[in-house]
């Protein structure tokens, strides 16, 4: 009984050791491990500024990689031959646009234009266009000079002189004295010394354009004599509406020749144009153009000034 007593109590001292034994092994653990800590959370905030470093890298190789190709699309010379992505990177933005002037020549410009068409006899109309044409002659000029075309220029101011003195501008004699007409804009001066198209874009209530000829054509509206010979917004207004009313009746024939996609046709018409005026321009040769400014629109006596809609804009145009 006495050696049963001692082992029972010799077991319990071994367990009550054992116990302690583990407590303390426990204690040591959590104090290695409270020891450890700082370290454990500076590696991890490493790792975090480190991966956040990373993704601020990829992120800005990334726009950088994007600003260039943005600025190659900037310097791109338009044309009706090039690929999509190149001529109209912007296309998505483009259609949506166009789709926006559509509806409002749909049911705004065009209605109109049809019952001016009708209504208007067509000498006063004419009369009209004349009138404009003649008051976009200085700026006309003025571009000759600066394509180094003194000549030109000189032959220009004459055919307003003559147009000016004999009918206000409402009529062309000059024509007939041989002194012919030659459009300029601003930004086909600039595609004479060589400035590159840009993109192709749709401009809200304007319609086809291009980063070179919208800044041309924020240059030809404020150096024409319209705004001078019209001192308040209401007669200016009036003039540009009589305008986009008298532009719009006169490319109402020209419907009938968009087919399948018409603002693609519209784009490589507008794109095709503006190439052969600046080449026209230059002297340039271009080989297999099916596209002849002269044959096409002038022999319809369809002269149109810079800020004139467009004959290649049907449906784009609207202001």
């Amino acid at each position: 009984m006495i050696h049963l007593r001692y082992l029972l109590a010799t077991t319990l001292i071994g367990c009550v050791s054992l116990a302690s034994a583990n407590e303390s092994i426990d204690d040591s653990n959590k104090a290695v491990a409270l020891s450890t800590e700082p370290s454990l959370i500076n590696d991890v905030s490493n790792l975090e500024q480190e991966s956040r470093r990373e993704r601020i890298k990829e992120r800005y190789e990334y726009f950088k990689e994007q600003a260039a190709i943005r600025l190659n699309q900037m310097n791109v010379d338009a044309s009706a031959t090039q690929p999509v992505e190149e001529k109209d990177p912007f296309e998505s933005l483009n259609r949506s646009i166009y789709g926006f002037n559509d509806v409002i020549d749909r049911y705004a410009l065009r209605p109109v234009a049809v019952q001016a068409k009708e209504k208007v006899p067509e000498d006063v109309r004419s009369g009209y266009r004349a009138f404009r044409h003649n008051l976009a002659e200085p700026w006309n000029a003025v571009n000759q000079l600066i394509q180094g075309k003194p000549k030109r220029a000189i032959t220009t101011l004459g055919r307003f002189t003559i147009n000016t003195l004999t009918s206000l501008g409402f009529a062309d004699p000059a024509q007939r004295l041989g002194l012919l007409a030659e459009r300029e804009s601003f930004g086909t001066t600039l595609g004479y010394y060589g400035v590159p198209s840009g993109p192709y874009i749709v401009l809200p209530f304007w319609g086809a354009s291009t980063f070179r000829d919208t800044f041309g054509l924020a240059v030809d509206v404020q150096a024409r004599l319209q705004p001078h010979i019209f001192q308040n917004d209401r007669g200016l207004w009036t003039d540009n509406t009589l305008q986009i009313i008298n532009a719009r009746a006169d490319v109402l024939d020209l419907e009938k020749f968009l087919q399948g996609d018409k603002y693609a046709s519209l784009r490589d018409a507008y794109l095709q144009r503006m190439r052969f005026e600046v080449s026209e321009k230059r002297g340039d040769v271009i080989e297999d153009e099916s596209f002849n400014y002269e044959d096409e629109w002038q022999e319809e006596d369809m002269d149109y000034d810079s800020e004139e809609i467009d004959p290649t804009n049907d449906g784009e145009s609207s202001s």
